[in-house]
């Protein structure tokens, strides 16, 4: 389908363009406005957001450092304000955002004619035949690490500084209750079910029933239905009508037909778990999650929160408020660093400052967060955007009494990563500078054992949203390294390309 139907950028009256600039500038303003009027002052005369939208996001962690009411008024805010910005545009018209779930234009607050009514979309079960898997495998260096071998390696990654140590109490608890692994009293709904980040085919092997959503790709489908018959698991999948194979019928378009992806899953029996694990290039990644968060408030709104968990997976390469303990662990890092005796002084010196800075400014306590900034810019602030309501959502969400699984997922070389050949390039030479960059299977295993977790232990609130997003991380050693990533990325880079050769 065309880039201008479904969830879209408005037009921006200045240049008759959908601008995705225009848009990010006044949301991260909004956000801010309610709780620092100076930043959002700021964002707002940013000239060129492209290259300057860093700051911003940063300052949208630190305003809300002040107390836990600060954090969740921007998360609302900045939710609001990007609803209230992008549009529903069906029949070569724009609409307001929530009008996808309109009936007709007047339903949605409009005044023109009808819309296409939405497509019902069926429920077609795909089932496998393994027996379930009932002890937690983490899959790492050629190994298949349970019980005290797991708990072991967690140990391990700890000490190298690698992970929060509350890692250690997360997996250790679903080690310690294998009876947890069996979901068979929720549905898990995997919105981006093919993607290599997500828990789908860990959730298939512990058994678990799966209602899985994903573009209609005959070559995507056909994958993931030899993956379940081959399982312990099921999947429930979307299904349009007609006579053509079954893999060129299932699947469903969140951008395009939100509507029908909406009501699918509203169907779907017993209580639920709604997955973002959705991803995709440039603009479309904020327009496909904002389509998610569109879907899951209106589950929620018809289904109630004691029906409805959320569950994300935050990227590390982002701006986190971090432990005192991480910050100290860095500070002693930067200190002890045979680069910081031989290497340091004279890169930064040609470099004007730029290579080998420190990660932070040493913390006045153990108990105050410092500030960590992994973002890479090569992925640009449309990707940042949309990540950032995946975690506004969850804040909010919290604080209405929802359950939530939000959990920093480790730098991992998914496919989507590998493709950009810098990132690719500085992942491999990312070890000389103290990070540990997940095989996919690694970091998958992981994340879906900490959302089970989650689910079993109903993910108490930490006192501030902040720490929330901290406990168990698996960061990679981005919080503790020594020096801030950006500064070490292209040396890191240089020295992968070199190791390849």
């Amino acid at each position: 389908m065309s880039d201008s139907s479904g969830v879209v950028f408005p037009v921006d009256a200045s240049s008759g363009r959908r601008s995705t600039a225009v848009v990010g500038r006044s949301v991260v303003a909004e956000a801010l406005r309610a709780v620092d009027p100076v930043g959002a002052a700021s964002a707002t005369r940013e000239t060129n957001w492209r290259q300057g939208y860093l700051p911003h996001f940063r300052r949208l962690v630190e305003a809300g450092l002040s107390s836990d009411d600060a954090a969740v008024t921007i998360a609302r805010d900045g939710i609001a304000a990007l609803h209230d910005r992008l549009r529903w545009s069906s029949g070569g018209e724009d609409r307001p955002l929530a009008a996808a779930f309109a009936d007709t234009a007047e339903d949605g607050g409009a005044t023109s004619a009808p819309q296409k009514p939405a497509t019902t979309l069926g429920h077609e079960t795909i089932r496998g035949s393994a027996a379930p898997d009932r002890t937690l495998s983490v899959p790492y260096a050629g190994q298949r690490l349970s019980g005290d071998a797991l708990r072991r390696q967690v140990d391990t990654w700890v000490a190298a500084g690698t992970v929060e140590p509350t890692l250690a109490e997360a997996v250790g608890r679903v080690v310690d209750n294998p009876g947890w692994l069996d979901l068979s009293d929720r549905t898990v709904v995997v919105l981006g079910a093919a993607a290599e980040m997500g828990p789908l085919r860990t959730l298939l092997r512990w058994g678990a029933d799966v209602a899985a959503v994903d573009l209609p790709r005959k070559d995507l489908w056909e994958r993931l239905i030899a993956d379940t018959r081959k399982s312990a698991g099921s999947i429930t999948v979307p299904v349009r009508r007609g006579g053509a194979p079954l893999a060129e019928r299932l699947g469903g378009d969140l951008v395009h037909d939100l509507r029908s992806v909406t009501d699918w899953v509203e169907r779907l029996e017993g209580p639920l778990v709604i997955g973002n694990y959705v991803y995709a290039d440039g603009a479309t990644n904020v327009r496909v999650s904002a389509a998610v968060d569109a879907l899951s408030a209106r589950v929620i709104e018809r289904r109630g929160r004691d029906e409805v968990a959320l569950a994300f997976l935050a990227t590390p390469t982002d701006v986190f408020a971090v432990p005192g303990s991480a910050v100290a662990r860095s500070v002693a890092n930067y200190a002890e660093r045979r680069t910081s005796k031989v290497l340091r002084v004279p890169l930064r010196t040609l470099s004007g400052g730029r290579l080998l800075r420190r990660n932070y400014v040493p913390v006045d306590g153990p108990e105050a967060p410092g500030i960590n900034d992994s973002v890479v810019l090569q992925q640009g602030p449309n990707y940042l955007l949309a990540k950032r309501l995946q975690r506004w959502r969850a804040t909010a969400y919290r604080a209405d009494g929802g359950l939530v699984s939000l959990k920093v997922a480790p730098p991992t070389r998914t496919r989507s990563v590998l493709k950009n050949r810098a990132l690719a390039a500085a992942y491999a030479g990312a070890h000389r500078f103290g990070i540990e960059v997940f095989e996919p299977g690694t970091a998958n295993t992981l994340m879906a054992a900490l959302l089970v977790h989650d689910l079993r232990t109903g993910a108490p609130a930490q006192p501030h949203p902040w720490q929330d997003e901290a406990y168990a991380a698996v960061h990679g050693g981005l919080w503790t390294a020594a020096y801030d990533p950006r500064s070490a990325l292209g040396i890191a880079a240089l020295l992968g390309v070199a190791a390849a050769r």
